[in-house]
């Protein structure tokens, strides 16, 4: 049997992980992005991951040029894009856009210890600086991992929202009531 090349196998692999993700995005076959965060935190950034055709043997650029990082100050974008490159030459040889999503994912936190959080007024300023365990306890609750089928039994159970459809069941108040037909009206 003749092996997929290894780019291919590492974009199947990303397809298959990320499947249903919100925070994933295929820009094309060998440029990926993925948001590090909720979309109404304000210290959510985006990166973006593109393999060159020496790919893996030869480093991914990585950017954070991306528009929704323009809130970001350029210091702390370069910083980012450091640790990143750090994981990179420590993986470098491997598939490693998955680890570098996975490393911004758990490394958030850190990376934007120092990136100030804009807000219209103080009252929201002491909002912000007093809830600091709410977004640290959401994350945590996500952190649970689904196994790929755990996955796709719950997509085939939900709409893209995670919702149960309308009329999911219905079927069992159609059988209650078929019984009850069948012992108490013949």
């Amino acid at each position: 049997t003749c092996a997929l090349p290894w780019p291919q196998m590492e974009l199947e692999a990303l397809r298959s992980i990320y499947e249903g993700d919100l925070c994933f995005r295929e820009l094309s076959p060998v440029s990926f992005q993925y948001r590090i965060g909720e979309s109404g935190d304000p210290k959510a950034f985006l990166i973006e991951v593109s393999w060159p055709e020496t790919y893996p043997q030869t480093a991914p650029v990585i950017s954070m040029d991306a528009f929704f990082n323009n809130t970001i100050s350029s210091a702390i974008k370069q910083s980012i894009l450091d640790k990143l490159m750090a994981e990179v030459e420590a993986n470098l040889g491997t598939a490693m856009t998955y680890t570098l999503f996975e490393y911004a994912k758990d490394n958030k936190e850190v990376f934007m210890e120092h990136q100030p959080v804009n807000t219209g007024t103080s009252v929201s300023n002491s909002i912000a600086i007093g809830t600091p365990d709410v977004p640290s306890s959401k994350k945590k609750e996500k952190k649970e991992q689904l196994s790929k089928t755990q996955k796709r039994k719950l997509a085939d159970k939900t709409d893209n929202k995670g919702e149960l459809p309308r009329g999911w069941n219905w079927v069992d108040v159609i059988k209650v009531t078929s019984l009850y037909y069948m012992q108490y009206c013949e």
